[in-house]
């Protein structure tokens, strides 16, 4: 399940009083047009197709940016790298074990979360994201083929 945005980035930007520039006008494009829960290096291969002579470094600065203005999520950051979505609707995600796809599944498909009791000190929930860890098509396929 892939959901795009609503809102424009000159709103989104606006509403989070973060200038707009053409590199962040082209990286917000890049993640809206890539599939999944891409990597800054990812993003980084994507956008230096329109401008070849940004760097890694930029891209990671206005990711962040991004992040902290709350125009992406931060994804998974157990998995070994940065990962970010766009994706603002209530989800969870698919984690395969052996290639790290991730993929979206909808919050109704695991059922309703919420914590029992006081959680340590004063810890306060912003939203819950589930991992299923598995095994995804493409990888089952390989471990059938090589037992």
């Amino acid at each position: 399940m892939r959901t795009q945005p609503t809102t424009s980035f000159a709103e989104l930007s606006r509403r989070a009083g973060l200038p707009i520039t053409h590199q962040r006008q082209v990286i917000y494009d890049a993640l809206i047009a890539m599939p999944g829960h891409p990597s800054p290096e990812e993003v980084y291969a994507k956008v230096r197709r329109r401008i070849p002579s940004i760097s890694l470094a930029t891209v990671y600065k206005n990711l962040n940016r991004f992040l902290k203005a709350g125009l992406l999520q931060e994804m998974s950051v157990h998995h070994g790298s940065l990962r970010v979505e766009v994706n603002d609707h209530p989800h969870h995600h698919l984690v395969c074990s052996s290639c790290k796809k991730i993929e979206d599944i909808d919050s109704e498909q695991i059922g309703p979360l919420h914590v029992r009791g006081r959680l340590p000190k004063g810890f306060a929930v912003q939203r819950y994201s589930v991992d299923v860890i598995g095994l995804c098509a493409r990888c089952r396929g390989k471990k059938k083929v090589s037992q």
